[in-house]
C-alpha cells in the first residue's frame, strides 16, 4: 500500500458535474481529491481487505442473532424497548440488507483493524462505485497509472444485483433529506441502480411521508409505500413523531430494522467479547464497564450513536489529543483501543471496505489532516498495481 502523487485532470470538475457528482467540493476545498491515488497489490486486497470483510459480516450477523433474543444486549445498545420484538421479527423473516461499509485501519502491514461498521446509512457510495472507476479508466488512457492497473470495485454491479433480489420488480420509494446535496446525490445514484434492476421508483423527502388511519405509510399521492429505502438513520426514525407507527406498518424497509443493532458503536465491545483477540478487532469496552480500565489512559471514546466522527475523542495519556463536536453521546459511549491511523505525506488515511448483495465488493479511501475522519475528509481514488 502506498500513496502516489499524480497529476490532476484539468477537467475533472466538469466531468464530475456531467455525471451528477455535484458534491465534489466542500465550499472552496475539494472533497474529491485526485492529486494522489492509493496503490495496492492484489494480495493486499484479497487477503487483508476482501477476506476479512466477508468474515466480519458473518460475525456481525452472529451478533444480531444473539442480540435480538437478549434484552440485556438491546438495553446496552440503548435501543428503545418498544422496538425489540419488531427487530427480532425482521431478523427471523430474513429481511434483506442491501449494503454496508466497514471502516479499517490498514497500512499494508499486518491485519486490517475494524474501527467501526457503517451498517445503516453509509454514504460515499457514488464516488466509490462510479466516479473513482471512471477516474481509473481515464487515468489509464492519460498514462497517469500503469496500463494494467485495476481496481477493487464491483460495487455498482452488486447494488444492481441487490436491488433485483430485494425489489423483485416492485415499486420502490427512496426517502431522505433531499435538500442535502450529498444525500440527494446518493439517492439519485441508488435510484439509477434500482431502475437498472427493473424497479419502479418514486423519490420523496422524509417529511412528505404520510400515514393512513389503518397504519400504512403513503406518499404525497396517497400511494402505499410497500418497499422503502431510507437514507435516514434508524435511531432517528425510532425517535421521530411517526416512530411509534413503524412496528405496525406493512412497509419493507431497506436497510431492514435488524440493522439498527449493527448501526451502533456498541457492537465494538460486543464483538470483542464474542471473538476475543480476533486479528481484525481492537479491544473495546462500554465506557461504564470496569474492564475499560485495562485500556489505561489512552483510547478512542465514541458515542453509541454518531455520524461522520461527531463527538469522537482521541485520548492519549489522559489528555484529549483530538476531538470533533456534535450532538451525540446522550445514550452512552464505548472505549476502543487506539490504532493510530497510518500517515502518508502528512495525511491520515482510513479505508472503507464495502459489502453489497451479501458479498465484499469495493474499496474507498478517505484522508484528513486530522486523525479523526469526518464529513469534510477527502476522498481519493485507488488502484491495484501489483
Amino acid at each position: 500500500m502506498q500513496r502516489i502523487a499524480c497529476a490532476e485532470r484539468s477537467d475533472w470538475r466538469e466531468l464530475a458535474d456531467k455525471v451528477g457528482f455535484v458534491f465534489h467540493s466542500n465550499d472552496d476545498a475539494p472533497y474529491w481529491d485526485e492529486s494522489a491515488y492509493y496503490a495496492f497489490t492484489l494480495e493486499e486486497i484479497e487477503r487483508d481487505l476482501e477476506a476479512p470483510t466477508g468474515e466480519l459480516d458473518g460475525m456481525c450477523r452472529e451478533l444480531v442473532a444473539r442480540a435480538v433474543g437478549d434484552e440485556k444486549i438491546l438495553r446496552r445498545l440503548a435501543i428503545p424497548e418498544a422496538y425489540w420484538n419488531w427487530l427480532a421479527a425482521s431478523w427471523k423473516r430474513g429481511d434483506a440488507s442491501l449494503y454496508g461499509r466497514f471502516d479499517f485501519r490498514y497500512d499494508g502491514n499486518g491485519p486490517a483493524k475494524l474501527l467501526e461498521y457503517n451498517a445503516d446509512t453509509p454514504t460515499a457510495v457514488f464516488e466509490t462505485a462510479v466516479f473513482q472507476w471512471l477516474w481509473l479508466e481515464d487515468a489509464i488512457k492519460r498514462l497517469i497509472v500503469p496500463k494494467k492497473a485495476d481496481q477493487y470495485n464491483s460495487l455498482h454491479e452488486s447494488l444492481i444485483e441487490g436491488w433485483r433480489t430485494i425489489g423483485a420488480g416492485r415499486r420502490l420509494h427512496l426517502a431522505g433529506t433531499i435538500d442535502n446535496p450529498e444525500d440527494r446525490g446518493t439517492l439519485a445514484y441508488l435510484e439509477d441502480c434500482a431502475r437498472q434492476a427493473g424497479l419502479e421508483i418514486r423519490v420523496l423527502a422524509m417529511a412528505d411521508i404520510g400515514r393512513t388511519r389503518e397504519g400504512r405509510f403513503v406518499d404525497l399521492e396517497n400511494a402505499p409505500i410497500e418497499l422503502m429505502f431510507k437514507l435516514y438513520p434508524w435511531e432517528w426514525m425510532m425517535r421521530d413523531a411517526f416512530g411509534a407507527s413503524l412496528p405496525g406498518a406493512p412497509t419493507q424497509f431497506v436497510e431492514p430494522p435488524w440493522k439498527a443493532v449493527l448501526a451502533n458503536k456498541g457492537i465494538l465491545p460486543l464483538l470483542w467479547e464474542m471473538f476475543p483477540r480476533h486479528p481484525n478487532l481492537l479491544p473495546a469496552y462500554f465506557d461504564d464497564d470496569p474492564a475499560a480500565a485495562t485500556l489505561g489512559g489512552s483510547y478512542v471514546k465514541k458515542p453509541l450513536y454518531s455520524r461522520e466522527g461527531a463527538n469522537v475523542e482521541l485520548i492519549v495519556s489522559g489528555e484529549t489529543l483530538d476531538a470533533d463536536s456534535g450532538p451525540y453521546g446522550a445514550e452512552g459511549y464505548v472505549r476502543q483501543a487506539i490504532a493510530p491511523l497510518p500517515q502518508f505525506a502528512g495525511n491520515y488515511a482510513v479505508l472503507g471496505s464495502w459489502i453489497a448483495a451479501g458479498k465484499p465488493c469495493g474499496l474507498s479511501v478517505r484522508e484528513d489532516a486530522s486523525p479523526i475522519t469526518k464529513n469534510t475528509s477527502r476522498f481519493l481514488p485507488h488502484a491495484i498495481v501489483g
